[in-house]
């Protein structure tokens, strides 16, 4: 069964960026490539259980198994050595892609606390979309009692074959929760 934001994408958000842009071509038009889920563990220098837990919820947040990312440098102020893990990361594509920003979208982003939209400006020039959570309980797929540590996650939204501007159109006519300018402070 095709997720329910791709059918949308097909039936509903292709025609009218055909419309906007005014391009007949539908390989030229914006489109997701891939969403990158990463959590930056820098506390697991000290205690190794801390990386086991980001990658369980990392898992269970995705539906699929992290990869562990890995110190380059070794930094003498932080403690860190080179090879140390510090961090991990899930590349969605596909229907996980899909309901994975479906579910942000309807689900975890109406869920944080005092949230008036998403940064409008938050692109970096070539498409691509990125946010921050301080927390990962605001998922619903993670269990507040298994973890009791605070942990914050970054998501970055790979756009194909698009500019800024479109990236944007993009994602509004997924239903995108941006700031409007007028809430902006």
């Amino acid at each position: 069964m095709n997720p329910r934001l791709k059918e949308r994408f097909e039936n509903e958000v292709l025609p009218q960026l055909t419309e906007k842009l005014g391009r007949k071509n539908r390989l030229s038009l914006p489109r997701l490539e891939k969403i990158v889920v990463s959590m930056g563990v820098g506390s697991a220098i000290g205690d190794k259980k801390h990386m086991e837990e980001a990658v369980g919820a990392l898992s269970d947040i995705t539906g699929q198994k992290p990869v562990r990312c890995k110190a380059r440098k070794s930094v003498a102020a932080f403690r860190l050595r080179e090879g140390q893990e510090i961090g991990a990361k899930v590349t969605l594509r596909g229907d996980r892609m899909y309901e994975f920003l479906d579910r942000l979208i309807s689900i975890v982003l109406p869920r944080v606390r005092d949230f008036r939209g998403v940064k409008p400006k938050a692109f970096d020039g070539s498409g691509n979309y990125s946010l921050g959570l301080s927390e990962q309980l605001v998922f619903p797929e993670i269990d507040p009692d298994r973890y009791v540590r605070q942990q914050g996650l970054n998501i970055a939204i790979c756009t194909k074959g698009a500019t800024n501007d479109e990236a944007r159109l993009l994602l509004e006519l997924f239903g995108f929760p941006f700031e409007r300018p007028a809430e902006a402070a």
